[in-house]
């Protein structure tokens, strides 16, 4: 999806924060290339809400610097028509109503209120237009804070766990949004502690774990460093060890329920040790590469994982047109 051709949409350069005595964020680069979706991905607690804000100028760094499109947040000439940003949806006015919201928003950017009543559309949220805030549900309230981040019409898009309180439905919308978003050349910088849907909706990831970079790349990339591996249930699982051990398969292991774990072989390759050494294999499979296992290795942390689940139609196409 991204651009090679183009700058990154984002870059973090050596970015730190403290606080007091805690290292909140230490010496983070990443970049987030244009029309990419980048999950920005940790345990809570691992500095990513810190990093967002000092990205959007709302929290000064102690030491180093990052640019939006290619500039500072505060340098931007118009900044709402730039970045979007989602980072706390319980900051709505209760007793505003959506569309009252909106309005508010989009006098201060100079959008007309037409857009307004348009990203209402967007979002699902249209019929909701003259409810109040206060009595909308989490995942309603999360529906109108991507709407006010919508209003400009922005390339870029920084959204703080945007899923928290959708229902499937609200979450696979989210998904096939964001995709197509992306995919008409804009960006998305998404963070989550969700790995099962980052998965199915990022090109690419940040991966961090107490404020500082763990990984950053592309999902089949980071795969390819974790291989998958053969589940075997064999009549000697510790022999059938020993001879992949001795071909050069060292990570072999046997897991509680009996059968030999294997990383590096094949299944085919595994029944030719076994049948040279004596053991007979009563069945085999492979098992793919779990992102969420990957994470959890990378960060020795624990997260609350959850699954999901619907969308509007047409991003892609520009749905407002007009000037950015």
């Amino acid at each position: 999806m991204s651009d090679a051709s183009a700058g990154p949409a984002v870059e973090a350069i050596g970015l730190s924060k403290q606080f007091n005595t805690v290292h909140a964020v230490s010496d983070l680069s990443f970049t987030v290339p244009t029309g990419s979706i980048t999950g920005f991905i940790g345990p809570n607690g691992s500095g990513k809400t810190t990093t967002l804000r000092m990205l959007l100028g709302l929290i000064e760094p102690t030491s180093g610097r990052s640019t939006v499109a290619g500039l500072p947040f505060a340098a931007l000439p118009q900044p709402g028509r730039t970045v979007g940003a989602v980072l706390d949806s319980l900051s709505l006015h209760p007793n505003r109503t959506a569309l009252g919201h909106l309005l508010v928003y989009a006098a201060a950017i100079g959008i007309p209120d037409e857009r307004a009543r348009q990203i209402l559309a967007l979002v699902g949220l249209e019929q909701a237009a003259r409810q109040r805030a206060g009595t909308f549900s989490l995942g309603m309230r999360q529906r109108l804070a991507l709407a006010t981040a919508l209003l400009g019409d922005p390339q870029i898009l920084v959204l703080d766990e945007p899923a928290n309180g959708l229902d499937p439905e609200g979450i696979a919308w989210l998904r096939d949004f964001l995709r197509a978003f992306a995919k008409s050349g804009r960006t998305v910088l998404v963070s989550s502690h969700i790995l099962r849907e980052v998965e199915q909706t990022v090109d690419r990831l940040v991966i961090v774990n107490r404020g500082t970079l763990v990984y950053q790349g592309g999902i089949d990339e980071l795969r390819r460093t974790h291989s998958a591996r053969v589940l075997v249930a064999a009549s000697d699982p510790a022999r059938l060890a020993l001879a992949l051990g001795a071909a050069g398969f060292t990570d072999a292991q046997v897991l509680p329920d009996g059968r030999l774990a294997v990383r590096g072989a094949v299944e085919q390759v595994v029944a030719g040790i076994a049948e040279s050494a004596g053991v007979t294999i009563f069945g085999s499979t492979t098992e793919p590469v779990d992102l969420e296992q990957v994470f959890l290795s990378m960060t020795a942390g624990q997260y609350a994982a959850q699954h999901y689940g619907p969308p509007p139609t047409g991003y892609g196409t520009d749905p407002f047109g007009g000037p950015r």
